[in-house]
C-alpha cells in the first residue's frame, strides 16, 4: 500500500514537473510571450488584495463612507484599495497586449481551444470588473450600474422583468449592491478553473512562435531560461504599478466617483472605466437600443469566430497592417466612448464601429 502511494506521488510530481519546468517551449519566443505569465501574477495580486478588502467591506448604502474610513483609519487600507484599483487597469492593459500578440502572430489558428478559453477569460474578467466598479457606491459607479443594467430591458418580452429581478427592486439599490458584491467575490474563483483549462490546452499543443511555423526541433525546456526571463519581466510592470499607486493613485479614476451616489442627480456625462470604452463607443453608435446591445456583445463574441478561419497565408505585411488597424480602431473607439454624444463623435463612432467589425471579417476570409 505504501509502495502504491509512493508511486502515485512520484507520478504526480513528474506530471507537475512536465507541466511547469520541462514544458517544451519554442526557443525563439520574444518578450511578447511574457504577458501570459504576467497576467497570472497580476490576477493573483488582485485576488489577494480583494480578499483583504472583503475583510473591511460590507455591501450597504454607506459603502462610500466605509471605503473612506478604510483608507484613513485601517492599517495600510489605502495601499490595499489602490493596489486593487490600479491593478485592475494593469490587468486589462496586459490582457489587451496579450490578445494583440495572439492576433498578430495568429495564435488562434495554431491552438484554437486555447484562444476560445482565452476569450472566455476576457469576457468573464469584463463582468467581474464591472461588478467591482459598482461596489464603491460613488456617483459614476451608481449611474454606470443603472445604464448598463438597463440595457437588458431591450430584450424582447422578458427584458423589463429581468431588469427588475436583477435590481431586486425598481431601481439600483441595496439588493443590487448585495448581488454584485456576491458575484464579484465568487466569479474570480470560477475564473481560476477556466485559466487552468486555458493552461492545459496551451501545454497540450505548446506555444506558438514568431515565425508561426510549429516545430518540435526548436524546443527547449521552459526552466531555466524562460523562468528567469519571466521573473525579469515581472520587475518593470510591478515597479510602474508601485510608483503609480503611491504617487498618482487616482490617475485612472473618474472625478465623479469622488462624490457619494445620489439617485436624484444624474451626471452630465456617464461613462464606464477606460477598459470598457471601446465597447461603450460601439453601443452608442447604434441608434436602436436592442441593436446597440447586440453590437456591443458582438464586439467581444466576434473574437470567438476567428477560429473558423479555414485558410490563411502567412504574410507578415498583411498581419502587421490588419493587427495595427484593429489596435487603432480600439483606441479611437475608446476615445469616442469617453466623449459627449454629439457631432462629430456620433459619425466617427458609426464609421469606426463598422471598420472594427470589418477588420475581423477580412482577417477571417482573406
Amino acid at each position: 500500500m505504501m509502495k502504491n502511494f509512493s508511486n502515485r506521488k512520484k507520478n504526480e510530481m513528474k506530471l507537475l514537473n512536465n507541466f511547469l519546468f520541462d514544458l517544451p517551449t519554442p526557443i525563439n519566443i520574444n518578450f511578447w510571450w511574457n504577458f501570459g505569465s504576467l497576467l497570472g501574477v497580476f490576477l493573483l495580486t488582485q485576488i489577494i488584495s480583494g480578499v483583504l478588502l472583503t475583510m473591511n467591506y460590507s455591501p450597504s448604502l454607506s459603502a462610500f463612507m466605509m471605503l473612506i474610513n478604510l483608507e484613513k483609519n485601517n492599517w495600510e487600507g489605502f495601499l490595499m484599495r489602490y493596489i486593487h484599483v490600479m491593478g485592475a487597469s494593469f490587468l486589462f492593459m496586459l490582457i489587451y497586449l496579450h490578445m494583440f500578440r495572439s492576433l498578430y502572430y495568429k495564435s488562434f489558428l495554431i491552438n484554437k481551444m486555447t484562444w476560445v478559453s482565452g476569450v472566455t477569460i476576457f469576457f468573464m474578467m469584463m463582468m467581474i470588473a464591472f461588478l467591482g466598479y459598482v461596489l464603491p457606491w460613488g456617483q459614476m459607479s451608481y449611474w454606470a450600474a443603472t445604464v448598463i443594467t438597463n440595457m437588458m430591458s431591450a430584450i424582447p418580452f422578458i427584458g423589463k422583468d429581468l431588469v427588475v429581478w436583477m435590481w431586486g427592486g425598481f431601481s439600483v439599490g441595496l439588493p443590487t449592491l448585495n448581488r454584485f458584491y456576491t458575484f464579484h467575490f465568487l466569479m474570480p474563483f470560477i475564473l481560476l478553473m477556466i485559466i487552468l483549462m486555458h493552461l492545459i490546452f496551451l501545454h497540450k499543443k505548446n506555444s506558438n512562435n514568431p515565425i508561426i511555423i510549429p516545430s518540435k526541433l526548436y524546443m527547449i525546456p521552459f526552466h531555466s531560461m524562460f523562468t528567469y526571463k519571466d521573473l525579469l519581466g515581472f520587475i518593470i510592470p510591478f515597479f510602474i504599478l508601485t510608483i503609480l499607486t503611491f504617487q498618482t493613485p487616482d490617475l485612472l479614476n473618474d472625478v465623479a466617483n469622488f462624490i457619494e451616489a445620489n439617485p436624484l442627480s444624474t451626471p452630465a456625462h456617464i461613462m464606464p472605466e477606460w477598459y470598457f470604452l471601446f465597447a461603450y463607443g460601439i453601443l452608442r453608435s447604434v441608434p436602436n437600443k436592442l441593436g446597440g446591445v447586440i453590437a456591443m456583445l458582438m464586439s467581444i463574441l466576434i473574437l470567438y469566430f476567428l477560429v473558423l478561419t479555414k485558410k490563411y497565408k502567412i504574410n507578415k505585411y498583411f498581419n502587421f497592417f490588419m493587427t495595427n488597424l484593429s489596435a487603432m480602431n480600439f483606441i479611437i473607439l475608446s476615445f469616442i466612448g469617453s466623449q459627449v454624444v454629439e457631432q462629430p463623435f456620433i459619425n466617427m463612432g458609426i464609421l469606426f464601429s463598422i471598420l472594427y467589425f470589418l477588420t475581423f471579417i477580412i482577417t477571417m476570409y482573406l
